[in-house]
């Protein structure tokens, strides 16, 4: 029951954040989920509540989508995703094992050391101010939409990347929102397919914890559209990266 509540909470905040920052709900949920199960099915469980609450989102601002920019940045996100994914399947089926000396001998799966590595690279864009005002030109628009894609089929961020070459363009609050969620939909249908294809059906029968964890989001997606001119989330986006790292070491340690 625990795991739930836990669950839930961090949906609905995540969710919430999302919506001011245009990365959060993947960046926060796949790293608690882990906690409760293999990382590939974590990752997997995560891309179908991400993709059921993006679904919502466009109901509430969907229609403020800036078409020029989802179609330069999201067909080529589409096939960074694909791409991701297969990876993300090809470690997941792989039994190798890395040992290493740090404070201590410790060992960890490749897929555990692979996320743990990328959680915590993500996890910079969270407190480092120089990442956070990283820009790209229109120029990269399609190489920036590859590489989204990419880690997004991988380990789901796709949100700060692609925020990072989206803030460039003079796009309102709304627009941009609305024009990362329809990518986002564009990612997650590539990889949620790809995944399917490729994992034990059994293990990615997490329905009771995708209700939980999509109601929840919901709720926060809800939330979040009604105080979008009111808040920031600074001090927020401070503690999820420093949650994350602790998380990504563990991974990393093979404690997780």
């Amino acid at each position: 029951m625990l795991e739930y509540v836990i669950i839930a909470a961090v949906a609905f905040g995540a969710s919430m954040l999302t919506f001011f920052s245009g990365f959060g709900l993947g960046t926060l949920l796949t790293p608690v989920l882990i906690f409760f199960f293999p990382p590939e099915i974590a990752v997997a469980t995560t891309a179908i509540v991400h993709f059921l609450n993006n679904l919502f989102k466009l109901t509430l601002i969907g229609r403020s989508a800036h078409w020029p920019v989802v179609i330069k940045f999201g067909f080529p996100a589409i096939l960074g995703a694909f791409g991701g994914a297969w990876l993300l399947t090809i470690l997941s089926h792989s039994d190798n094992t890395v040992h290493f000396t740090l404070f201590g001998e410790h060992e960890t799966y490749m897929l555990n050391l692979v996320l743990g590595v990328l959680i915590f690279f993500f996890a910079l864009f969270e407190l480092i101010p120089f990442f956070k005002k990283l820009q790209f030109g229109e120029n990269a628009l399609i190489p920036g939409g590859i590489l989204s894609g990419f880690f997004g089929g991988l380990s789901g961020h796709q949100g700060a990347l692609r925020s990072a070459f989206l803030i460039k363009f003079p796009l309102s609050k709304e627009q941009f929102i609305a024009s990362g969620v329809v990518i986002a939909c564009l990612v997650d249908t590539i990889r949620i397919g790809t995944y399917a294809l490729s994992f034990d059906a059994s293990q990615m029968n997490n329905w009771t914890v995708v209700a939980v964890a999509t109601i929840a989001a919901f709720g926060g997606a809800y939330l979040g559209k009604r105080a979008l001119k009111k808040i920031t989330i600074s001090s927020i986006q401070y503690a999820v990266g420093l949650l994350m790292i602790v998380i990504a070491a563990l991974m990393i340690l093979g404690y997780i």
